[in-house]
């Protein structure tokens, strides 16, 4: 009985300290610059185990450097009511389940909230841990971080390319330029790779990326300006 009661104490001390270290990890991450993710390492492995050559561009950038076009964007193409929930579209993950259930393609309903937890926290996959634990972090960076820092390290920390990560190294691989300097259509080109950036290429848009921008911008019209409480250059 005494083995029982060590192995349960072990237990409760492991999940406190990891809840702990959790909350701790997430709130110095509200400060400090995210350069590197658990995909991003993922990915380097990919390539050297499939004998590819290694390519991890990545430039953490704030984000009054990001054209404020490249938010708007996102916005309007992975979440538009970004700044209005705290974290889940309700409404969107039961479309999206009934949509399943009735058979139809399995599509994402997940914000940018919860894309930028499991980015920079955890790693791809569909499990249940794996989904229970993106609820969990996108609940804390809510809590601990502004709307204006989980947009910030989102576009910071996301896979725009293959092994491009982030808006000042899609900027200047694909355009030539700086992530302040990205114009409307070249924002929404971005924004149309994100379903599956190592599939979609913005640098070389196909005809489905080209009709997919089109809608992007139309989308970025009826958006409201979205002020992330930085002045842009």
């Amino acid at each position: 009985m005494s083995i029982i009661k060590r192995i349960l104490g072990w237990c409760r001390n492991i999940f406190l300290f990891l809840l702990l270290f959790s909350m701790l990890a997430v709130f110095i991450l509200r400060f400090v610059p995210v350069y590197y993710t658990p995909l991003m390492v993922i990915r380097v492995f990919e390539q050297v185990k499939e004998k590819k050559k290694i390519r991890l561009q990545h430039k953490w950038v704030s984000v009054s450097k990001i054209a404020q076009p490249l938010i708007q964007a996102v916005v309007a193409s992975e979440d538009n009511l970004f700044q209005e929930h705290n974290g889940f579209d309700l409404a969107q993950i039961e479309k999206a389940r009934n949509e399943a259930e009735a058979g139809k393609r399995v599509r994402g309903a997940s914000t940018i909230s919860q894309q930028t937890a499991k980015n920079v926290f955890l790693w791809p996959g569909k499990t249940y841990i794996r989904k229970g634990l993106e609820v969990y972090f996108t609940l804390l960076i809510e809590l601990f971080w502004s709307k204006e820092r989980i947009m910030e390290v989102y576009l910071n920390s996301i896979e725009m390319g293959n092994g491009v990560y982030g808006a000042e190294a899609v900027a200047e691989a694909h355009f030539r330029k700086h992530a302040y300097e990205l114009t409307k259509e070249e924002a929404a080109l971005i924004a149309a790779t994100l379903p599956n950036p190592r599939k979609f290429n913005s640098a070389n848009p196909s005809d489905y990326m080209l009709r997919r921008q089109s809608q992007i911008m139309s989308l970025m019209n009826k958006l409201l300006k979205i002020d992330m409480g930085y002045e842009q250059l």
